[in-house]
Formats: structure tokens, C-alpha cells, sequence
């Protein structure tokens, strides 16, 4: 059952400053003689990289570089200084989740390690770790309702259409899915000669990547989830992805124009790296890059998610914004369900 939309908002605010990453606490780089590691091959000879596979572990992490590491390079910041962020990081996100208002018994924090995180932040290109900046006419774009929209604080609700569509059930978009939240971090991948499925615990949607070379659907075509195609190159899946709905497009960029292309390589019997290259030259004054390590955990199945018939968050704060129009009052900001 959906919890209430206040919890998955905390995320979604918090995001700007922190949202999440994952794997294991990485070493030491490992020696350049060291060999690169063979992954397991499907009956069909492709790289394997199937299984139940978590993000939960990188909950919290910056998704910018921050201030405390200004000059330094994501691959520079390893071993212990790494594995002490990441123990920071545990003990702050814990301590902000304090109290019954966040839900009976702590149901999720027993599930966070933040310690078994991958890196220190998320930004892998540009080096310095930010985001490239917008365009003046991305500047001038409206806000939208995607995944990542969001309402104002106090605003008069006249039906669900004012709520973004992760509010709503829709999605989460891309690469959102594919992004830690404060539950439902679970996915699985699934392999068969000639494509790649991913589908996701959180929305329950899947991705169906066909690898035989085939062209984009045509652009009259758009999918929340965009139009994804993929090949391999070595040992790596790469997935090209288009054709989105102006409604879902990441970050606000052009529909027309954004196109990602995804990474995904197993570095680790229990790991892939998985990074997105984010391209609009309309949007942004060049393209940039993000990444974190997936863990294969394959003791953590996919879990049902009866978002629709448990959103009652939703449902309630509609009930307030009509019970605000008959006495007249503004809803407060932090009116239950936020």
C-alpha cells in the first residue's frame, strides 16, 4: 500500500541537495594489473546482468558534488575517507527521520546502510561534480506536472491534474525510476535473445529494450518512459533513449530534443555500474553525466505496489482543499499528506 505523499515528498525536496546512490564501500583503486572482472555469460553468450537488483543502499547521497570536496574528483575520494562519509551520511539521514511522524516502528530505516555506498555524489562529467547550467530558453519554460514537478506550498487543489504524475501513479519517469527514493527501491532486470526488460517496484512499470538494431519509433510517437534501444559494446549494455512526453521530460528539458543514453556494465558478481548521459543542447549548455553502482541482491524480490488503491495522500489532501473552499481559509503548507 502507497504510504502518504508526505514521505515521498521528503524525498523528492530533498533531492536537490541529496538523493541517492549505490553499492558497496569501494576500496582502494584497484592496481591497473589487476585483471577487469569476466561477468557470467547468458545461455546465449550475452553479458549477464539479470537478477533482483537495489539502490537502497545510496539513499541520502549528494547527487552534486559538495562543498566539503570542492577541487577534488569523484574517483579521488576512495577508502577510508569514503567509507567515513558514508558513515556521516547514515547517522544524518537516520536522525532527520526521528519521531512517529515519518511512520509507526521506523518500518524504513531498518532497511538503510547509507555505509554500503558506492560514492561520495552522483556528477561524473562535468569533473567538478554540477550539473552544466540551463539555457536562457530553458529558463523561460514553464513548470511542468512531471515526475519531479511539484506544487506550491499553500496552492488551492481543484483535482489530481494539479499533482505530478508521480503523486498521481503514473510514473517516475527517466532515469527517475531507475533513482532512490524513501522506499520501493527494488528492481528487476530480465534477459532474452535479442532484448533487455527492466521493470521497477515503485509504479510497477517496465522498460522493453529490443537490441536487434531496429530504428526509434517515429517522433509523432511519445512515451512517458521514452523510446529506448539498446546494443552491447564489450561487456557493457548501452541504451539509447527517446521520444519523451513533454509531461515526463527529466529535469524540464525539451521532449524533442532529450535524448539519454544509459550504461550498463557488471563490474562485481554482486554489482553493475550503471551511469546516463544527459543530452539537449537546448536545455543544457553541454551534455553531462551521472552514475551510481546497483547492487544484485537477489534476496530482495520485488514487493507488490498498490499505488492507486493506497493513495490515500492523495485522496486527503483533495478532501482539505474542498473543505478549505466552503469556509474559505487557504489550505496550510503543512497540511496533512504533504
Amino acid at each position: 500500500m502507497r504510504a502518504s505523499l508526505f514521505m515521498a515528498s521528503v524525498v523528492v525536496v530533498g533531492a536537490s541537495v541529496s538523493i541517492a546512490a549505490q553499492a558497496l564501500p569501494q576500496k582502494a583503486a584497484t592496481p591497473r594489473s589487476a585483471k577487469p572482472f569476466a561477468p557470467p555469460r547468458t545461455p546465449w553468450g550475452d553479458p549477464d546482468i539479470s537478477g533482483n537488483v537495489t539502490n537502497v543502499f545510496e539513499a541520502s547521497t549528494p547527487f552534486e558534488r559538495p562543498d566539503d570536496f570542492a577541487g577534488r574528483r569523484l574517483e579521488e575520494v576512495q577508502g577510508d575517507e569514503l567509507a567515513q562519509f558514508r558513515s556521516d551520511l547514515q547517522k544524518r539521514t537516520l536522525s532527520n527521520f526521528e519521531g512517529p511522524l515519518h511512520g509507526p516502528d521506523h518500518w524504513w530505516q531498518s532497511i538503510y546502510d547509507l555505509r554500503k555506498g558506492g560514492q561520495a555524489w552522483f556528477v561524473i562529467d562535468p569533473p567538478d561534480g554540477k550539473i552544466p547550467p540551463t539555457t536562457a530558453d530553458a529558463q523561460q519554460r514553464p513548470r511542468n506536472q512531471g515526475p519531479g514537478g511539484s506544487y506550491a506550498p499553500g496552492e488551492f487543489w481543484a483535482s489530481a491534474a494539479d499533482f505530478n504524475l508521480y503523486d498521481r501513479c503514473i510514473t517516475r519517469g527517466l532515469p527517475g525510476s531507475m533513482m532512490p527514493a524513501i522506499y520501493g527501491n527494488s528492481y528487476r532486470i530480465v534477459q532474452s535473445p535479442g532484448q533487455v526488460a527492466i521493470q521497477y517496484e515503485m509504479i510497477h512499470e517496465t522498460r522493453v529494450i529490443p537490441l536487434d538494431g531496429r530504428p526509434h519509433v517515429g517522433q509523432n510517437i511519445r512515451l512517458d518512459m521514452g523510446d529506448a534501444r539498446g546494443h552491447w559494446e564489450g561487456n557493457t549494455l548501452v541504451v539509447e533513449t527517446t521520444n519523451f512526453t513533454p509531461r515526463s521530460a527529466y529535469r524540464r528539458a525539451n521532449a524533442e530534443k532529450l535524448k539519454l543514453i544509459e550504461r550498463f556494465t557488471r563490474v562485481a558478481p554482486d554489482k553493475i555500474m550503471w551511469t546516463v548521459t544527459v543530452d539537449d543542447s537546448t536545455t543544457w549548455t553541454r551534455p553531462w553525466t551521472f552514475g551510481m553502482p546497483l547492487t544484485i541482491l537477489d534476496s530482495e524480490a520485488m514487493q507488490p505496489y498498490e499505488c492507486h488503491e493506497g493513495n490515500y495522500g492523495l485522496m486527503n489532501m483533495l478532501e482539505i482543499a474542498r473543505a478549505a473552499d466552503k469556509t474559505g481559509a487557504k489550505p496550510a503548507a503543512d497540511a496533512p499528506g504533504r
